[in-house]
């Protein structure tokens, strides 16, 4: 038995680049690792039944404190007078640069919110991880936080928007959309 859950979405799953996290014994993963290659860029096992899940969950909260970092970043260049699209153009190719920002910048920036990933599932992942975390004893306070501004989102009725909307809370707090 194998765990192996994906990151990469619809645009990944379609080109077969997914990236699978997967959990199990040695033998299986060695076994099942070429029909997973058929799907994936990157199959990766990272431990026995259950690893590739908390692979997942951490990778969920990367993805989340991405966005919500980026939305954050946007509406302070907006707020300051300078055009987001040219701050992401700027920002990047630097460290800040991920496949998290040139994916979801331009939905922020457009004010397309149409569901890649929604907030509600991005909320059940995250209510995992907090469960995972708490479990553990992992402190995990920016991922409650994102939490938070996702629920709120979910309870103005964005739940089934794309986690890029996470731009809204911030339009909420300041009356300014990013990029228009």
């Amino acid at each position: 038995m194998l765990d192996a859950p994906v990151s990469g979405g619809e645009p990944m799953a379609v080109s077969g680049a997914l990236s699978f996290m997967v959990g199990g014994k040695q033998e299986a993963f060695d076994e099942y690792k070429p029909v997973l290659e058929t799907m994936g860029a990157s199959v990766v096992r990272c431990g026995e039944v259950g690893a590739g899940n908390t692979a997942k969950l951490a990778n969920q909260i990367c993805v989340a404190c991405n966005i919500q970092a980026l939305a954050e970043a946007l509406t302070l260049a907006q707020k300051a007078g300078v055009e987001p699209q040219l701050v992401f153009e700027a920002i990047k190719g630097g460290l800040a640069g991920s496949n998290v920002m040139n994916a979801k910048a331009p939905m922020m920036i457009e004010g397309n919110d149409k569901p890649g990933f929604r907030i509600d599932l991005h909320i059940k992942d995250l209510n995992n991880a907090l469960d995972c975390a708490h479990a553990v004893g992992a402190p995990v306070p920016m991922t409650a936080a994102v939490q938070e501004i996702l629920q709120w989102l979910h309870n103005e009725g964005c739940g089934s928007s794309d986690h890029s909307a996470i731009a809204k809370y911030y339009e909420h707090l300041t009356g300014i959309k990013i990029g228009r």
